[in-house]
């Protein structure tokens, strides 16, 4: 086997570093989140399966660099890094504003000959279903306001005032990013899609994401879960439990 490609030292993280592994999960944060976010993912499936978390500008150690305002930039970006990888199987996991950075990535991959394995796109509604948000036009408070409402970002950020005021430029950039974001129904990626959602999720209904079945060629399942939008903070054993299955091949996604 081809060694794995070495961590560029600023987009890429491999918390658990997994050379001998034969497939590999590459993960993208929400609006707000770090690399860090799948760290417990990585410590779940670095045995079998070489685990990358993106890092996008703007935090922690990437915290003095501006962050991107645009889906369209970011995945420009992103897939610069990753064209080449070739050397195993590639899945791509992305929750919320994850979801669709790991859309576009995918679609630019494809377009350059790559091949990714399938795409997992949690709590995000399809590309092509818009709703007017306007949450990165708030002041400073009122983007506050918001994260604390999605309790997605770690409590101690959000109890330091110095580092949150130091971070925000990059969460607006990313809340700018997805909120202008707009697909067509007819941009499609040649990989299989999973879509998860959380059944009280105010940012995605369940129809919502089901339509991301337009954004494919292949097939393209939908599970359910309790939850909202960081549903995944409260059934991540039964996440992880579902990606373990789709990388020894045991069982299929169920829809729900």
């Amino acid at each position: 086997m081809n060694a794995a490609p070495a961590d560029d030292g600023l987009w890429c993280r491999r918390f658990h570093p997994a050379p001998e592994a034969n497939q590999r999960l590459v993960c993208f944060p929400h609006a707000g989140g770090s690399a860090s976010f799948y760290f417990p993912v990585s410590a779940a499936l670095s045995s079998t399966v070489d685990v990358v978390a993106v890092q996008y500008p703007g935090r922690q150690d990437r915290r003095t660099e501006p962050g991107v305002d645009s889906i369209e930039i970011l995945a420009d970006q992103i897939a610069e890094v990753l064209q080449g990888w070739d050397d195993r199987p590639t899945t791509f996991f992305g929750h919320s504003m994850g979801a669709v950075v790991a859309f576009e990535v995918a679609r630019r991959l494809e377009e350059s000959g790559s091949r990714v394995t399938r795409i997992f796109a949690s709590g995000r509604r399809a590309p092509s279903r818009l709703r007017d948000e306007q949450v990165h036009k708030k002041d400073d408070d009122g983007i506050v306001a918001e994260l604390r409402a999605m309790a997605g970002t770690d409590p101690q950020i959000l109890g330091d005032e110095e580092l949150l005021r130091m971070i925000l430029p990059a969460i607006r950039s990313d809340y700018t990013a997805i909120e202008t974001y707009a697909a067509p129904e007819d941009r499609t990626v040649a990989a299989p899609i999973s879509a998860f959602v959380g059944d009280d999720d105010p940012k995605t209904t369940v129809e919502e994401a089901a339509d991301w079945e337009r954004h494919t060629t292949a097939e393209c399942e939908l599970r359910v879960f309790g939850g909202g939008h960081f549903y995944l903070a409260d059934r991540s054993a039964e996440v992880i439990s579902l990606l373990r299955k789709h990388f020894t091949g045991t069982s299929a996604t169920t829809v729900s």
